[in-house]
C-alpha cells in the first residue's frame, strides 16, 4: 500500500518536531524565530564567503531564485542589495508567507514574488546578480531555468547557485534519495551530473568562472567551519608521517589547502555539493 507523501511544509514541520533532529533543523536554518535563523545566516561562514565573490557586484539589485524562507535575501537586503525573492510555494513556515513576513518584520528592502524558476516574470536585463541557494537540483527544467536566469541579467552581471547536489553516474540517484533525511517524505530531492550543471549554464549563454568543489570552500560545506575543515589534514599527517612531524606539517597552510584540494576532487560521494559562479558576457 503507498504512503501519501507529505508537502514540503509538512516535512519540514515533521524535521522540527523530532528532539533528535533539531541540530539538523538549526544547520538548515529551519529554525524559529525566523529573523533569529535568518540573522545567523547572515553572520555565517558561508555567507562571508558568498559576498566575497560578489562584492564587484554590491551595491546592486538581485533576483534570489527559490528563495525558501528567505535567509539569503535578508542577508543580501542586510549587505545593500535591493532584492527580489522568487518563491513558488505558499507557505507561512518555509516559502513566499515566511519571506514576506520577514521582510515586514525586519524592514529591509525585500520585494516577494510567487512564482517558478523557468517562467520569470521580469523584464532582460534586469538584475546585477541572479543567486540561488540549493535551488537547480530542484529545476523542473534545468536548461530552461539557466537560460531565464542569464535572460534577466544585466551583461556583466553574476550567476551564483550555490550547493547543488551532483552525482558521479546516473545509479548512484536512488542512493543519494534514499539517504537524504527529508526525500522519503515529500519526494522532491534530486540530483544531476556535474556536467549536466555545467553544459546548463553553458548553454544559458554565461560563462563559467568558478566551478567550486565539494571542499574548496565553506559555501559547500557549511556548517562545518573553515578550521574544522583545514583539521581534517591533522590526523592524516599524523598517521603517515607520526604524530611529532606529523603535527608540525598539519600546521602550514599550504599543505592544509593541497590536501583539502587533492580530498575535493576525489570525493565521489551520492549528492556531495559543488557550487557555480558565471557571468553574463
Amino acid at each position: 500500500m503507498s504512503v501519501k507523501q507529505l508537502t514540503w511544509e509538512e516535512a519540514v514541520q515533521w524535521l522540527r518536531d523530532q528532539p533528535d533532529r533539531k541540530q539538523l533543523a538549526q544547520a538548515c536554518y529551519y529554525d524559529d524565530p525566523l529573523q533569529t535563523a535568518a540573522e545567523r545566516f547572515s553572520n555565517s561562514e558561508e555567507w562571508q564567503a558568498v559576498t566575497q565573490l560578489l562584492k564587484d557586484r554590491i551595491p546592486g539589485q538581485v533576483l534570489d531564485i527559490g528563495a525558501g524562507r528567505g535567509i539569503s535575501s535578508y542577508a543580501f537586503a542586510k549587505s545593500g542589495y535591493r532584492v527580489t525573492a522568487l518563491e513558488p510555494n505558499s507557505s507561512q513556515i518555509v516559502g513566499a508567507g515566511a519571506i514576506q513576513t520577514l521582510a515586514d518584520s525586519s524592514s529591509l528592502p525585500i520585494s516577494v514574488v510567487q512564482e517558478w524558476g523557468e517562467t520569470l516574470p521580469f523584464a532582460d536585463n534586469t538584475f546585477d546578480v541572479v543567486y540561488g541557494r540549493a535551488v537547480l537540483h530542484h529545476a523542473r527544467d534545468l536548461d530552461r531555468l539557466c537560460k531565464e536566469a542569464a535572460r534577466v541579467l544585466k551583461p556583466n552581471g553574476y550567476f551564483l547557485a550555490t550547493r547543488e547536489h551532483v552525482i558521479s553516474k546516473q545509479e548512484d540517484l536512488q542512493q543519494f534519495l534514499d539517504s537524504h533525511p527529508l526525500h522519503s517524505l515529500y519526494g522532491g530531492e534530486n540530483a544531476y551530473l556535474l556536467e549536466q550543471y555545467t553544459n546548463a549554464i553553458n548553454l544559458a549563454g554565461l560563462k563559467i568562472h568558478r566551478t567550486i568543489a565539494p571542499l574548496e570552500s565553506v559555501i559547500n560545506y557549511a556548517p562545518m567551519t573553515e578550521m574544522e575543515c583545514q583539521n581534517l589534514f591533522r590526523p592524516v599527517s599524523i598517521r603517515r608521517l607520526g604524530h611529532r612531524l606529523g603535527s608540525k606539517l598539519a600546521d602550514i597552510k599550504m599543505l592544509q589547502n593541497l590536501y583539502i584540494r587533492y580530498a575535493s576532487n576525489r570525493l565521489d560521494s551520492p549528492g556531495r555539493l559543488y557550487s557555480f559562479l558565471a557571468v553574463k558576457p
